[in-house]
């Protein structure tokens, strides 16, 4: 199904359900046009390493999906009007996701990457990885998980090589 270009040496060989269960996990992805840029996707490492309190990349590849692939994990926004336009984007390239440990990883990771429209994160004075790289609401370069629910699904279906329980 999802066809994986590489895996990176940092997956760990460890169950994710043998791990801590204070951690908090969750799915980043940097999606296709940021992922056209290996130096954007170097200075968002850096800025996820680099984070206040630590935020650990557990795991991490490089995919490409087809159709089918982008309207599975998109499921849940079927016929909402930006819908085709997002699996249109996932589609066009290959992208990066991550598997994210941390304390408090899902509140984290979404205010490092800050709001949805990048025009409107750009006038936030809080710095965010929207106002440096995202282009539109569409294209906006990144994806996090929402709760430790969607986390957990979303990271099986791209990780299933985890066993995330």
């Amino acid at each position: 199904m999802f066809r994986n270009y590489s895996i990176v040496p940092k997956v760990q060989s460890v169950l994710f359900n043998t791990l801590r269960k204070r951690t908090e996990y969750t799915l980043a992805l940097l999606k296709p046009d940021l992922c056209a840029d290996p130096y954007a996707i170097k200075a968002v490492i850096e800025d996820i390493e680099k984070s206040e309190k630590p935020i650990r990349i557990y795991a991490h590849k490089k995919l490409y999906w087809d159709q089918q692939d982008a309207e599975l994990f998109y499921s849940q926004h079927a016929g909402k009007f930006f819908y085709e336009r997002l699996v249109g984007y996932m589609i066009s390239g290959p992208f990066e996701a991550f598997v994210l440990e941390g304390d408090s990883v899902i509140t984290r990771w979404r205010e490092l990457i800050g709001q949805t429209h990048p025009v409107r994160a750009k006038v936030n004075p809080k710095y965010s990885l929207r106002s440096r790289f995202g282009l539109t609401d569409t294209r906006n370069s990144f994806h996090g998980s929402d709760s430790q629910e969607n986390a957990f699904s979303e990271i099986n279906l791209l990780f299933p090589e985890l066993l995330l329980k």
